[in-house]
């Protein structure tokens, strides 16, 4: 039977393809039909015909990939040096600041120089580091990819302690903001790369809520210390 489109299914994968790209939308799109080959094994018995249907599902996908580049997806090594450097340094320096400091502004005004001062560290090392190799990427686009990455995780993980006065409030929702982008970026590299989401997940979940917690310990050590008092 002929049948009409359904708008909204249409709608979403066209809104998936305009901000998170065309092959993950793609990948979305046939991790939703795997489900329904699943069903052409009940019937495979009684319609033999069924049988191209599922080979045409399995190779079409991995063609239609191939035969698009997105330029994000080739610089992805970037942007999980970026996001990655970003959440594990920024995460556990606003833990360690917040405990040793005690001033919700004061910690964001100091992460933020921290995280600008760290993102521009970084693009310059990205852009020397494929400068001398020979990946064939362009130099100057992996370092932007790389400190915009950066910038755009230190711009969210700071924002609570510009917008809240308690700093342990803040650290909460710092850690939540954490959360969601790891949960975020797992699940984006697990359907365009077909990683693990789970594994890439707690992967970078562990270590960065790790790297916070004994942040958080060296701050009270330091404030016990040096006896700083803001």
């Amino acid at each position: 039977k002929d049948v009409k489109p359904y708008k909204f299914e249409v709608f979403k994968y066209i809104f998936l393809a305009k901000i998170f790209g065309l092959t993950f939308a793609i990948k979305n799109m046939e991790n939703k039909e795997k489900k329904i080959q699943e069903r052409y094994f009940l019937v495979l018995s009684k319609i033999p015909d069924v049988k191209k249907i599922l080979e045409n599902e399995k190779g079409h996908e991995d063609k239609l990939v191939k035969l698009i580049k997105e330029e994000k997806l080739e610089y992805t090594s970037s942007i999980v040096l970026g996001l990655n450097d970003a959440l594990v340094e920024i995460t556990g320096a606003l833990a360690g600041l917040s405990l040793a400091l005690q001033n919700t502004r004061l910690i964001g005004v100091v992460g933020l120089i921290t995280g600008l001062s760290a993102a521009l560290s970084m693009a310059a090392s990205e852009y020397l580091s494929q400068k001398s190799e020979t990946s064939g990427k362009n130099p100057s686009k992996a370092a932007v990819y790389t400190g915009a990455a950066y910038l755009i995780a230190v711009s969210l993980l700071v924002l609570p302690y510009f917008i809240l006065s308690f700093y342990y409030v803040a650290l909460i929702l710092t850690l939540l903001v954490a959360m969601c982008i790891i949960l975020f970026f797992s699940y984006f590299i697990s359907v365009t790369k077909g990683f693990s989401f789970k594994r890439k997940f707690f992967e970078m979940l562990i270590v960065s809520f790790g790297v916070a917690l004994i942040s958080f310990f060296i701050g009270y050590v330091t404030r016990v210390l040096f006896g700083i008092r803001v």
